[in-house]
């Protein structure tokens, strides 16, 4: 397996610090507000990544976080006269609304900024005797100029960025790029008790700290949007090995950025969807899809059309799935030739599928793999009296392979029909069973405009839902 590392901008291949394991780190969005779509690309990338990995034999730990206490939230909280505490509630709270919705797994920890106080605190404490770190008034500054290899992973020289940087005067730094570690607190802001005073943690200590609590002082990969690159990754690696000494991650991946019609996404411009949003337009199975269709580290446009192309390929493997499951409840018994021959090369979609998540985690392969499969059993399931033994075997390897991408979930338990249109079904096959064709395609197109499709076949009427 091989991932394209950040730090070195080349693919390598994948080996994991302890044999059969994988340790990894996503950083999770801060609860102020709804998750727009530009947020939901990573949750799910790296959500299938998990998949994908569990789904070759791995044991994985995977931790995304959720930033708690942050300016972005202390503002929503004055703006609506209420705590910190019920703004975050209220938006984690919707957030498992939305990320269960992509079908995104629960990572196995998921902890909150505000939970890993003590340990942010020793983290500091750690980097101020390690020379990293200083105390200013109330404040705890990161001290770049001791790290020397600060810019490693964006590329860009301490001396550039010293050289770019706007000096504050209204804070009491040894230098303009270095950065909060501990904020001494102000009026109206929530606060932790601290050897340097009253305050509250810096952005980028948080993930350090969480990190380094379920994970431990090296972690085999931390993922993230190409938007934390630098300052947020650049300032963890700085924090973490200077606290620890040793390599933080040993691979860097990256996800693409989203354009919403040709127009770089952003607040300020007011071009960004919540996934709230789009999930109401569109369903959220089919954000899932658009996501997966493209390379993660490819950039992507977001529009209706696009989503509408996305629901209309996810449609297509649910119509083949739906078809093979009524073959292989209703199909001969009688395995053909050529039908021996296709469930015998079965496992060929396996390894080309495997082969294309290997190479750098290209879902858009992988999808590609899972068409031609559907093309396949789409191309028997036609012709006459099609077998349960081939329906069962194409079913399964369909099945396998869709569910290491999270495709096809939103499907309810209950699929049974309610009573008006079980009626209409058994109503136009007496019509067509009386020969009144006008009827029976009559009573079709009413149920085509309830989201029920009749497709007649030889084993019988196929029912699809839309």
């Amino acid at each position: 397996m091989k991932l394209y590392n950040t730090m070195t901008h080349n693919k390598e291949t994948f080996v994991p610090i302890e044999a059969g394991k994988v340790k990894m780190y996503a950083c999770g969005p801060t609860v102020y507000n709804f998750f727009h779509i530009g947020n939901a690309r990573p949750l799910i990338m790296f959500d299938v990544l998990r998949r994908y990995f569990e789904y070759r034999g791995f044991d994985v730990t995977y931790v995304q976080n959720f930033t708690d206490i942050d300016d972005k939230i202390i503002n929503r909280a004055n703006e609506e006269g209420v705590s910190c505490e019920e703004i975050t509630g209220k938006y984690i709270d919707e957030y498992w609304v939305d990320a269960r919705g992509l079908g995104v797994h629960d990572a196995t920890f998921q902890p909150k900024a505000t939970e890993n106080v003590p340990e942010i605190i020793a983290l500091i404490e750690t980097l101020i005797k390690n020379g990293f770190a200083y105390q200013s008034g109330n404040d705890v500054y990161y001290r770049t100029a001791a790290f020397t290899d600060y810019g490693k992973l964006s590329r860009q020289p301490l001396e550039e960025l010293q050289a770019g940087a706007r000096v504050d005067v209204s804070e009491a730094k040894e230098n303009p790029v270095d950065f909060a570690l501990w904020k001494g607190t102000k009026p109206g802001e929530p606060y932790w008790n601290s050897p340097w005073g009253q305050g509250r943690p810096g952005w980028h200590i948080e993930c350090s700290a969480m990190a380094n609590r379920y994970l431990g002082k090296t972690i085999d990969i931390h993922a993230g949007g190409q938007d934390l690159i630098f300052p947020h990754h650049e300032n963890e690696i700085a924090q973490s090995e200077g606290a620890n000494g040793c390599e933080f991650v040993r691979y860097w991946l990256h996800n693409g950025f989203i354009s919403i019609d040709k127009v770089k996404m952003s607040k300020s411009l007011g071009n960004f969807f919540t996934v709230r949003e789009a999930a109401e337009a569109y369903g959220y199975e089919n954000i899932r899809m658009f996501m997966l269709m493209s390379h993660y580290r490819s950039p992507m446009n977001y529009s209706g059309d696009v989503l509408i192309q996305a629901k209309s390929a996810l449609e297509r493997i649910k119509t083949a799935k739906s078809s093979l499951e009524f073959i292989g409840e209703n199909g001969s018994d009688v395995l053909k030739d050529n039908e021996r021959e296709f469930i015998a090369s079965l496992p060929r979609y396996r390894e080309r599928f495997i082969e294309a998540m290997d190479d750098d985690f290209n879902t858009a392969d992988a999808i590609s793999v899972i068409f031609e499969l559907v093309r396949e059993s789409n191309s028997l399931a036609a012709e006459t009296e099609p077998s349960k033994d081939f329906a069962s075997s194409a079913l399964k390897m369909l099945n396998e392979l869709v569910d290491v991408l999270g495709l096809i979930y939103g499907e309810k338990a209950d699929d049974s029909l309610n009573a008006e249109v079980e009626e209409l079904i058994d109503a136009r096959q007496k019509a067509r069973a009386d020969k009144n064709w006008a009827e029976a395609d009559a009573i079709r197109d009413k149920l085509h405009e309830m989201g029920i499709t009749l497709k007649d076949t030889p084993q019988g009427v196929v029912i699809e839902r839309s």
